[in-house]
């Protein structure tokens, strides 16, 4: 694969932003999801307010391991229809948080959903005995201390957590406050009127895409003022992108910890990511040695991407437009129908780079833009994701 300059930044071609191609590459709902479902106190607008929420919570918050046996169910003395435990050593009870019910109930092999509609005191026997019974004998609490004592989690003795606030140190270090004192920021907003992305749009609790609630932590980041030119449009415009991650942790245990690193093209109003490439996931489970794998794997991965140049990923773009797999239509179809496509699947593929281009399908790019294309029409999410897939395969595959 040649060397190929990295460029600098391009300059907007008009004012308020940089005329993108959404319609190549793969679209990425996985932000618009969280935006979507996040109340407003779950929305921060700097990375600062957001740690100083987490952190303030990790103070106030203890972990410890129990006897099961020695857990004691009852009912709430200012609320009989409301459980409380009282914990081995403890002056006071603590209130399961809505989580740390479901965990507890799953521990002991009690249907959570049917608990939740019993009276509190028959629940709490059914509870109860599953504890005095229960095998494990240990469990892992997750107290915090806010007015009232919570239970916020119930996990096996072995859980590995990793604090929310870690998580958020973790990318203040490479993006400061999230607000564009760094190059990674809160994104902008598609036009879709024009096809201008523009990086310079207000944060607000409608625009922020820094999350975190009882359970888990959400942050998305976009270097969005430095795109990154790799390659041409047909009409001979520059096809730009920018570097992006998204990252996630609970502290509860109600999501692994996993951050995803990728270029695209724009973000719209509702935070869907469109004219996604090169997306890379990594995922740490809350195992015994999680504290040791986050410190030694995930954090120096997010702190290689942020500093890491895109040359690589403008090479492989290139090299991918490079290597020509077809100049006929037999060998069109023939590229396709090795690949694993159906002659329907293959036909449309070539019909929507016909449609887009001007031109049928010769390149290796050429056809990972015809596959990602098809598979935004796909109703089924596993559909779309097969195909997703084989196109991210084949675009490895270069070189």
């Amino acid at each position: 694969m040649g060397v190929v300059e990295v460029l600098d930044p391009v300059a907007p071609t008009r004012a308020g932003g940089w005329k993108v191609d959404v319609s190549r590459g793969e679209r990425n709902g996985r932000v618009s999801s969280e935006w979507f479902n996040r109340p407003d106190d779950e929305r921060y607008l700097s990375l600062d307010d957001l740690w100083a929420n987490v952190k303030s919570r990790s103070e106030r918050s203890r972990s410890r391991v129990v006897q099961t046996v020695d857990i004691r169910v009852e009912a709430a003395r200012d609320n009989p229809e409301r459980l409380h435990l009282m914990l081995p050593k403890a002056h006071e009870p603590v209130a399961p948080t809505h989580w740390a019910f479901g965990q507890l109930a799953s521990i002991v092999g009690a249907p959570a959903s049917y608990l939740r509609q019993l009276p509190a005191p028959l629940a709490g026997i059914n509870l109860q005995y599953g504890l005095t019974n229960h095998r494990a004998e240990q469990v892992k609490t997750f107290e915090t201390e806010d007015g009232r004592t919570e239970l916020r989690a119930v996990t096996g003795p072995d859980y590995g957590r990793i604090h929310d606030h870690e998580l958020v140190e973790a990318v203040q270090r490479i993006a400061g406050n999230g607000t564009g004192d760094t190059r990674w920021k809160v994104p902008g907003v598609l036009d879709w009127s024009t096809g201008v992305y523009n990086p310079d749009v207000e944060i607000s609790r409608d625009t922020t895409t820094l999350y975190a609630s009882d359970r888990d932590v959400f942050l998305f980041l976009v270097d969005d003022h430095n795109p990154i030119e790799a390659g041409r449009l047909p009409d001979g415009s520059p096809d730009l992108y920018f570097r992006g991650f998204y990252c996630w942790n609970s502290e509860v245990g109600a999501k692994t910890l996993g951050m995803a690193s990728f270029y695209l093209r724009a973000v719209c109003q509702n935070r869907n990511l469109w004219g996604v490439e090169d997306f890379q996931e990594i995922t740490i489970r809350h195992s015994k040695y999680a504290a040791s794998r986050f410190a030694h794997e995930a954090a120096p991965a997010l702190t290689r991407f942020a500093n890491s140049s895109p040359q690589g990923f403008v090479n492989g773009i290139k090299a991918a437009r490079q290597q020509i797999v077809a100049r006929t239509d037999e060998d069109r179809d023939d590229f396709l129908r090795k690949r694993g496509f159906s002659k329907a699947e293959s036909g449309k593929i070539i019909e929507k780079v016909l449609m887009e281009e001007g031109r049928p399908p010769e390149s290796i790019f050429d056809f990972v833009q015809g596959i990602t294309r098809l598979a935004r029409d796909k109703t089924q999410q596993d559909a779309r994701l097969d195909m997703e897939g084989r196109a991210k395969k084949l675009l490895d595959r270069v070189g």
